[in-house]
């Protein structure tokens, strides 16, 4: 299995770098639809299997309707930098990200009291469906959000913007899986994901810390913008463990150990992007915030 998921990984990474700096934006936005659909798919088959193709085209045709309302080309103003963050965005896509983040809390909720939590949406298609609607298409609007940042001065500034934020939550996810096999005892939430422990979490935060500083340090930000991506580097990777506890969650209940099969050792496109799908909105909005 562990070779099996190396050589998947192995295939995986260049293509998604081949995307993230080859692909021209439009070309970009596709790529990412494709696996927004893929997903959707997935979600459900956790709400029901028989209609999972039904939860992809609603959220299909949900997407394609925010494009209307947030055009692609026009998610920031034409001088947006770091010092004009705040005022350079879309203001209705701000909107979507203080959605995403109340979304989040909500979950975490959900997390912590799980099983009990679920008996209010257990069976309700229409509330789980939200939940996939709240997971997904913010994480969407994120990762254009992210590539399109100064796309007009620099075209690959947004693409190591946002391997930035994806390798934080991967040094995370490694040093949460080592910290953990060697120190882990306190479970973190047992009923959710027993195999996470307390010292694994911490252990990835510190990962990505680390990495976090060693990028901020090497590039020519002010003090201010400094301590801006650091918090929302922090906050994003502990929004990212709650992102991959959801998902457990939604797989428990739904009686699954992987949300599918298309990518071998490693389960479902959900399996490889749930960490992603809270860490990339909750990195959007920190920084929109405190900008």
């Amino acid at each position: 299995m562990l070779k099996l998921r190396i050589i998947t990984a192995l295939c995986l990474v260049p293509l998604v770098l081949a995307a993230l700096f080859l692909l021209p934006f439009n070309y970009f936005a596709m790529f990412v639809g494709v696996i927004f659909l893929l997903a959707s798919i997935e979600w459900g088959h956790f709400i029901d299997k028989d209609r999972a193709l039904i939860t992809m085209f609603a959220m299909g045709i949900v997407l394609y309707g925010l494009m209307g309302l947030l055009p692609l080309q026009g998610l920031w103003t034409e001088n947006t930098s770091f010092d004009t963050l705040a005022a350079g965005m879309e203001p209705r896509l701000s909107y979507l990200y203080i959605v995403a983040g109340v979304w989040w809390l909500v979950a975490l909720a959900l997390v912590l009291t799980f099983p009990r939590s679920a008996t209010k949406w257990r069976g309700n298609a229409a509330i789980q469906s939200t939940f996939a609607f709240l997971t997904l298409v913010p994480f969407f609007w994120a990762v254009m959000t992210l590539r399109s940042f100064e796309y007009q001065s620099n075209p690959h500034f947004g693409a190591w913007l946002l391997l930035f934020v994806m390798g934080l939550v991967w040094a995370a996810d490694t040093g949460a899986y080592f910290v953990g096999r060697a120190w882990g005892k306190r479970k973190l939430c047992p009923n959710v994901s027993p195999g996470k422990t307390v010292e694994g979490m911490l252990g990835g935060v510190a990962s990505a810390a680390v990495l976090a500083v060693i990028v901020t340090l090497s590039l020519d930000l002010s003090s201010q913008q400094t301590v801006i991506v650091l918090v929302a580097s922090i906050v994003s990777v502990l929004a990212s463990v709650l992102g991959d506890l959801t998902e457990s969650m939604f797989k428990r209940e739904a009686g699954l150990k992987d949300s599918g099969n298309i990518l071998p050792g490693h389960g479902g496109i959900m399996d490889r992007i749930d960490s992603l799908t809270a860490a990339l909105p909750v990195f959007v909005l920190v920084v929109w915030l405190l900008s």
